[in-house]
């Protein structure tokens, strides 16, 4: 008695069409055979030699993704970022995991680090950057709590250890100091104050002076009137006042004595535009020795 036999039906056609193979080899694949059903092909990639599955509509009518190139390209966006590459995020197809120079983990959108990687942005640890806005609220007397409450990214909520008031400031502010606390703090009419004498030598090589008056004369030189943090800048004079109000009044009363006494002095607005963020109350170099005097002339006031 003989017996025959038979094999058992694949679930689903086995047979790879010409037209499909043409489709994968001008995309950068090979078909190796179909997978789990009628409608998935088993693709091996030309560029890295790795294999995955893909359905036949993807092959026809767009292209196939490798895994393998994809998170090459991942990782190479990453050290060209400055990070180490950790593993795609599995809760996330938009974000992967990486560890910064701080050895910190961080969570990034890819589109995030490919824009790093080009140098358009910065990656930042937020451990880190809280740990140095920490710092430069300790510096200035003050403890940061944590962002704005409204949602204002250059600002951060802050408290004063000295009386538990908590304020809304700008980071810049508390970099520089030029703020005070709004339940013990003085307003700056009241507080004291500095008028100054600066000097500025422009990228063309003009030299020009400025007459204001300021709570904090090298915050105010450094942080707010120069563009360009490497202009040759100095302060050349200041004369202490018992108040901000006094040094607004006195600083007006001269600048009106400048601009008539001495109008060929003012140096036109266009001239500085570039390189200060200032647009008036600026002279040339020849006004300063008048500026000079008029500052001594005020010092015994202040002392009388």
């Amino acid at each position: 008695m003989s017996h025959t036999s038979t094999a058992t039906p694949a679930a689903f056609p086995l047979t790879i069409h010409p037209h499909w193979r043409a489709a994968a080899e001008a995309r950068g694949f090979g078909i190796l055979q179909r997978v789990k059903d009628r409608y998935h092909l088993l693709l091996s990639c030309k560029a890295c030699g790795a294999t995955h599955m893909s359905k036949i509509f993807v092959v026809m009518n767009s292209q196939p993704q490798c895994p393998r190139c994809i998170e090459a390209r991942w990782q190479a966006d990453a050290e060209a970022a400055g990070l180490q590459w950790a593993g795609r995020d599995p809760q996330s197809r938009h974000h992967g995991f990486y560890i910064a120079d701080c050895r910190h983990r961080l969570r990034r959108q890819f589109e995030l680090i490919k824009r790093a990687a080009a140098g358009t942005c910065d990656v930042r640890c937020e451990l880190c950057q809280q740990q140095k806005e920490q710092e430069e609220a300790e510096a200035q007397g003050w403890e940061l709590i944590g962002p704005d409450p409204d949602g204002g990214p250059n600002y951060r909520l802050y408290r004063h250890p000295e009386c538990g008031h908590e304020q809304r400031v700008a980071r810049a502010n508390m970099q520089t100091g030029r703020f005070g606390c709004g339940l013990c703090g003085e307003d700056w009419p009241a507080a004291p104050s500095h008028l100054y004498a600066m000097q500025f030598k422009l990228l063309n090589g003009t030299c020009l002076v400025k007459l204001g008056f300021s709570r904090n004369p090298d915050s105010r030189l450094r942080h707010q009137l120069l563009k360009h943090r490497d202009l040759d800048a100095k302060i050349l004079k200041t004369v202490p006042m018992a108040t901000g109000q006094l040094a607004l009044q006195t600083e007006k009363r001269l600048h009106a004595k400048l601009q008539a006494g001495f109008p060929d002095l003012v140096a036109p607005p266009d001239l500085y535009a570039g390189e200060l963020r200032v647009k008036s109350e600026v002279y040339f170099a020849d006004a300063a020795q008048v500026i000079f005097a008029m500052l001594d002339a005020i010092e015994p006031e202040e002392d009388s």
